[in-house]
């Protein structure tokens, strides 16, 4: 089993407290920023940054559905990292400064991918189809942070 990594990152025009709280905001705000590939969203504990506990499924392609229930912790300032129950999988979104009033947020995604052929494919094309997703999301998160 090889590790399969997905980064994505964009530059907002907002300071970073402003984006990480949108980011933060299980209860709210996430919500939002999420494209179509995500559905059965539910916060389960929490909702506000460490210690929420998030439902989602995750359609990465037509035939591929992960039900993830994921455990929210900050373990640094202007990180947080959600880690599934259910498989290996780890994102971490890191929210720094990128000049004044402007922030660098970058959502990295790391999981077991499969052996043999299947995860020869899975790590050449999962990251690029991941990566579309985070982009649709970061999209979303600076269209609501930039009002």
């Amino acid at each position: 089993m090889a590790q399969v990594e997905a980064t994505t990152e964009r530059v907002v025009t907002a300071k970073p407290d402003d984006v990480f709280d949108a980011l933060a905001d299980y209860s709210g705000t996430r919500q939002k920023l999420l494209p179509e590939h995500f559905s059965e969203y539910e916060v389960q504990e929490g909702g506000d940054g460490e210690g929420t506990v998030v439902h989602w499924k995750l359609q990465a392609t037509s035939k591929r559905v992960r039900d993830c229930l994921l455990d929210v912790s900050e373990p640094t300032e202007g990180e947080l990292v959600e880690k599934d129950r259910n498989s290996s999988m780890v994102t971490t979104w890191r929210v720094t400064p990128a000049g004044e009033g402007r922030s660098r947020v970058v959502v990295s995604t790391v999981w077991n991918g499969a052996g043999g052929i299947g995860g020869f494919f899975e790590k050449t094309f999962a990251p690029k189809g991941l990566g579309r997703i985070y982009d649709a999301l970061l999209a979303n998160l600076a269209a609501e942070v930039e009002k």
